[in-house]
């Protein structure tokens, strides 16, 4: 039975020392958790993950067991009380895991998906991805930046709906995702401002940057081919609410007014190959040419502005990027 080979691979661990673990404990663990949660026995998996004794077992080798856990969420209806127990185990794994394994296991399991599953999947592990990038010291701004960049390169391929119907079925998941992961980065975003405050002269700007990267690339997908105009019988559109939120993004971390009017210009970075820099430079003349259209046309983060910067001179100022939407 599978909860009594999972018992006997436990109790063995139990005596041993953190650094005594080895790669055949590790795989026999990983087969074990995987039966139980296959022959329908996650119940008792939670169990051994939430007994304070196996603290240690789950640091090391819980990550393991995201990949098989995912796919029996999925398998699981909604209704069902085997589902609620992985989502338990899912949590509880975020909090006890070692962070720089859960996390590469989460990333991994966001790169394998595909096709209708892609939103479900990234919704699913934005929470506890968000709870392990809360927890590294090292290298988060990397590491936001990659599960930003990841989770965007996974979304791209999907169809962005377009029509009230499609918008309001949201067969794919798009739609509410796209909100999603703007929670995700909230926290991030907050942290950037705090650091803001403390010192006129923020040095750090990593994580700035890759918040910047993640609105650009949200700007040309899904925002520049959306339909942002108000709907009737939607109260509260959808990409409306993600363009509002990426405008928030952008002035919270500082960098609207720079988009705007600067253009950031000194900021592409330098490519060797020639390809690579046209590639970069259209992405960011498309995420311009949005930026604009937000503002100019459909009025969003005219606020944050003060009057003397009337429509007419946001539109002037930002007329090079409205030539490249009228080209498209």
């Amino acid at each position: 039975m599978a909860v009594d080979e999972l018992q006997a691979i436990i109790q063995r661990c139990q005596i041993l020392e953190e650094a005594d673990f080895k790669g055949e404990d590790f795989n026999l663990f990983q087969v074990a958790g995987q039966k139980c949660l296959e022959d329908g026995y996650a119940a008792q998996l939670l169990e051994v993950i939430q007994n304070e004794k196996n603290k240690v077992i789950i640091k090391n080798m819980g990550w393991n067991l995201i990949s098989p856990l995912v796919r029996c969420i999925f398998m699981y209806k909604k209704e069902d009380d085997k589902r609620e127990h992985c989502l338990k185990i899912l949590e509880q794994l975020a909090q006890l895991c070692n962070p720089k394994e859960l996390f590469l296991g989460l990333l991994e399991q966001i790169e394998q998906t595909s096709g209708e599953r892609v939103c479900q999947t990234v919704m699913l592990l934005l929470q506890p991805l968000q709870t392990v990038l809360l927890k590294l010291q090292n290298k988060k701004a990397y590491s936001v930046g990659l599960s930003l960049a990841m989770i965007m390169n996974q979304l791209t391929p999907l169809p962005v709906p377009y029509t009230k119907q499609q918008i309001q079925e949201d067969k794919l998941g798009l739609c509410q995702c796209c909100n999603a992961v703007v929670d995700f980065t909230k926290p991030f975003v907050n942290e950037v401002v705090k650091n803001m405050e403390k010192s006129s002269e923020y040095n750090d700007t990593e994580l700035k940057e890759e918040l910047l990267k993640f609105c650009m690339k949200s700007l040309k997908y899904p925002l520049l081919t959306a339909q942002l105009e108000e709907l009737e019988g939607i109260d509260e559109h959808p990409f409306r609410h993600f363009a509002a939120e990426i405008i928030d993004i952008l002035w919270d971390i500082r960098e609207l007014i720079p988009l705007v009017f600067l253009h950031r210009k000194n900021k592409n970075p330098e490519w060797e190959n020639q390809e690579f820099a046209d590639i970069e430079q259209k992405n960011s003349a498309d995420s311009l040419a949005c930026l604009s259209y937000l503002m100019v046309v459909q009025h969003f983060g005219t606020d944050c502005f003060p009057m003397v910067f009337s429509p007419s001179y946001l539109l002037q100022c930002n007329m090079t990027n409205i030539e490249v939407l009228l080209k498209r």
